[in-house]
């Protein structure tokens, strides 16, 4: 018997309760903003174990408490609600009964986990020492649903944040952190080239977009190789170009889009100074109008060192084969926080094989109660010990 086995049999009605609550939130999933069945059933379960639900102007998503029966300090557990405008291609007996929105990034298992750990929580509460806040956060995929959340007050008080994301690449039973940088800062950036249509035969009349589209894309794609310091990780992709609609004429505009990853904050502001001044240059240039449109995006989450070997010892302890890894390239609005609260963001190893964001995106029932144990567990040591 694995040792996951072992822990789920330790509390084998609450392992099999949460395994159903994931499966029908998988089945009715809701996109950013729009959570609100799934508000209204995290409300339902918490009641009826009558937690603490804080009275907050949040549109979706809810923040549950609970408060120790001896005083302390206050620890916060986050986990997100929402799903993606993606068409479920798993195979999976729960899948999305919802045409073209689905979890395909595990939210689903985030906000499940949470929810057990609260359960366990409120069962153990005449033990703890100190306070315990559970956020259910709503659109994390627009990188901005954390600072909803943050305006309410939530942080107040508060001495340290805990976060979870499944990471498919690690498999079932492993769990990851690393000080410093974990995730990317992301930004979006958008381009929009207004210039001058004519007949193909007669390009002399007009300004080609087209060719002021070519000039910008190399441009653009020489930031990284010419101006970010070799030993920084960075990307620049552009993920969607626009322009025209049939063959014998030339345009007058031309679109295109594409994202901004950094791990680093100086770099990131380089990166859309240089954008500014390319684009500058090629309006003069080219006698033409060119917008940029820059969307910022969650900044890199941060994670404390001196909370590292605390984590990965506690999960070590219940279950978990712990271990450092790598930064990853994705965004997570969870960085929102650590900018005014000392933190620690974990990757839970949900099994694979499909990345992240992937129509045949899935995660192993099997890590689920394993999960929901380790963040009682975090929440319930820290307060103990500090």
């Amino acid at each position: 018997m694995s040792t996951f086995e072992i822990i789920t049999q330790e509390n084998p009605l609450l392992a099999d309760f949460l395994r159903d609550f994931r499966r029908e939130r998988h089945q009715y999933p809701e996109l950013s903003n729009e959570e609100f069945q799934t508000t209204e059933k995290l409300r339902e379960v918490l009641q009826q174990h009558q937690i603490k639900i804080l009275d907050l102007p949040l549109k979706t998503g809810l923040v549950a408490e609970i408060e120790g029966a001896q005083a302390g300090k206050t620890v916060i557990l986050r986990s997100d609600i929402d799903a993606l405008p993606i068409t479920e291609e798993s195979g999976v007996e729960y899948s999305s009964k919802k045409q073209g929105v689905m979890h395909a990034c595990g939210h689903d298992f985030h906000m499940t986990a949470a929810l057990g750990a609260a359960i366990l929580l409120k069962q153990h509460q005449a033990q703890l020492k100190g306070t315990v806040r559970i956020l259910f956060q709503a659109a994390e995929e627009t990188g901005l649903g954390a600072l909803d959340m943050i305006k309410t007050g939530v942080l107040d008080n508060a001495d340290i944040i805990f976060g979870i994301h499944n990471d498919p690449t690690l498999p079932v039973g492993e769990l990851g952190t690393k000080a410093n940088a974990l995730t990317a800062g992301v930004d979006r950036f958008e381009i929009k080239i207004s210039a001058k249509g004519a007949h193909a035969a007669r390009p002399h009349d007009g300004n080609d977009p087209i060719i002021i589209l070519s000039y910008l894309i190399n441009m653009i794609q020489s930031i990284i190789s010419r101006n970010v310091a070799s030993n920084e990780n960075a990307v620049v992709s552009i993920t969607q170009v626009h322009s025209g609609n049939t063959w014998n004429v030339i345009p007058d505009s031309a679109y295109l889009e594409g994202t901004v990853r950094t791990f680093n904050q100086n770099t990131r502001e380089l990166i859309e100074k240089r954008f500014r001044e390319i684009i500058q240059g090629i309006k003069y240039t080219f006698n033409a109008e060119v917008e940029l449109v820059w969307h910022a995006g969650p900044p890199s989450v941060v994670n404390a060192p001196e909370w590292i070997d605390f984590t990965l010892k506690v999960a070590e302890q219940y279950g978990f084969n712990a271990k450092l890894v790598e930064a990853s390239p994705i965004g997570e609005d969870f960085a929102f926080y650590q900018q005014r609260l000392c933190g620690v963001f974990i990757m839970i190893g949900s099994g694979g094989p499909y990345a992240l964001h992937h129509p045949k995106f899935r995660v192993s029932d099997s890590v689920l109660y394993p999960t929901a144990n380790y963040l009682y567990r975090l929440a319930k040591t820290y307060l103990e010990e500090n």
